[in-house]
């Protein structure tokens, strides 16, 4: 009944501000009528989070910009009208974005605001309760980009859980996916669930987090079946197939939108022996290795920003430029498959972190076996149709 009436607040408050919203715009969409995020929503949120303890799970995406394109951070803008934010949560590469994927993140403070920083990555993904422990509400704005094992929705899920035991409410403040409606890919399988595939959904799902968040807690994915207080702070003015450019790098490997674009499709070679260009300026828009038959294309990864110890490390790689394709509207199997049959040893193509990737052992099985990228695809198409059934009740836009 709590969690019930809560919506209905919610509903309310959402129309009124809807109506009345004279929040910061940004025109990221290109349209007429800017697209506004939850979080630069704050004549809605400002009022719910007076006189709260607050904390905050964001990183270098959570920025509202404002009608003269300045930016700022949610922390920032939310101490400098006075709310008390009392700790902040970091995910993946930290609350700055500058750590490499998988680094080890330590605990700190926030050089800008003493604020401390409590690590949700590594060995800390859910918040302990005395790390919750004075705080009133939870705000979560992160950038996602519509991919299954893009992490951020995993930390989503570790804090739902967490403000539900804690009875803490949860405030989401959504964010158009860049990937928009793209519905495709594999469905995890229950067996191969980790913290780069938490649930039951296809590799690519379509949602915002806010709606995303929805279906966590609407299909009680949480531990135990728990439910969050949840309040999706929603985007005004967007639509689902809208293009969205994203303002800042989502991590630091995402530099631009043709990465984001094919990071889906890239990134399921962080499961076998080939490089998508860490360690280049052309990270998720490139992929090679030494392993690949020699072509026009080359290319030697360094140390950089991101990438510390990139895989290939002075090694010369052959293989192929993606960064001027059009832009993709599925899950691309078609490189990865070229890779694979051109190998010089296909036994050492896969690694076991492929079935993580995939949710399913069926994906590298059918490459393995030669199965074309149609029928690979048509294996798909029955859970696909059950996941646009399923997600329907959850969408927002």
């Amino acid at each position: 009944m709590k969690y019930f009436i809560n919506s209905c607040l919610l509903l309310v408050c959402y129309l009124f501000a809807s109506a009345s919203c004279g929040t910061p715009k940004n025109n990221f969409s290109g349209s007429t009528n800017p697209i506004i995020t939850g979080a630069e929503r704050s004549d809605f949120y400002l009022p719910l989070l007076k006189d709260k303890k607050v904390g905050i799970v964001t990183n270098q995406t959570g920025i509202i910009r404002g009608s003269n394109d300045a930016t700022v951070s949610i922390v920032d803008y939310l101490i400098s009208n006075k709310i008390a934010v009392h700790k902040i949560f970091a995910p993946e590469h930290g609350f700055r974005g500058t750590a490499d994927a998988g680094e080890h993140i330590v605990d700190g403070k926030d050089t800008k605001t003493g604020l401390p920083i409590i690590s949700l990555y590594g060995n800390n993904k859910k918040p302990k309760p005395e790390q919750l422990v004075g705080i009133d509400v939870m705000v979560f704005d992160l950038q996602d980009v519509g991919v299954r094992f893009y992490t951020y929705i995993s930390s989503l899920h570790y804090i739902m859980e967490a403000c539900a035991e804690n009875n803490i409410p949860l405030f989401v403040m959504d964010r158009p996916n860049p990937n928009g409606a793209i519905v495709d890919g594999p469905m995890l399988e229950k067996e191969y669930t980790s913290f780069v595939g938490m649930h039951p959904i296809p590799l690519l799902h379509g949602m915002t987090i806010g709606e995303y968040a929805r279906m966590i807690n609407g299909e009680k994915w949480l531990k135990n079946g728990v439910q969050c207080d949840l309040k999706v702070i929603h985007c005004l003015n967007y639509k689902r197939d809208m293009p969205y450019e994203l303002p800042v790098k989502p991590s630091p490997n995402l530099p631009n939108a043709q990465a984001v674009n094919l990071y889906a499709s890239l990134c399921l070679f962080e499961g076998t022996n080939v490089s998508v260009g860490r360690g280049t300026e052309k990270q998720f828009q490139i992929y090679g290795s030494p392993f690949l038959p020699k072509s026009d294309f080359s290319f030697t990864p360094i140390p950089n920003f991101g990438a510390k110890e990139p895989v290939y490390k002075d090694q010369l790689c052959y293989g192929e430029d993606l960064t001027q394709i059009e832009k993709v509207k599925q899950l691309e199997l078609k490189w990865l498959i070229n890779a694979y049959n051109s190998t010089s040893d296909k036994s050492k193509f896969f690694n076991d972190f492929f079935t993580k990737l995939a949710g399913t052992k069926k994906l590298q099985q059918q490459i393995e076996s030669g199965v074309s990228e149609n029928e690979i695809r048509k294996s798909w198409e029955k859970g696909l149709n059950d996941f646009k059934k399923l997600r329907e009740k959850y969408l927002i836009y």
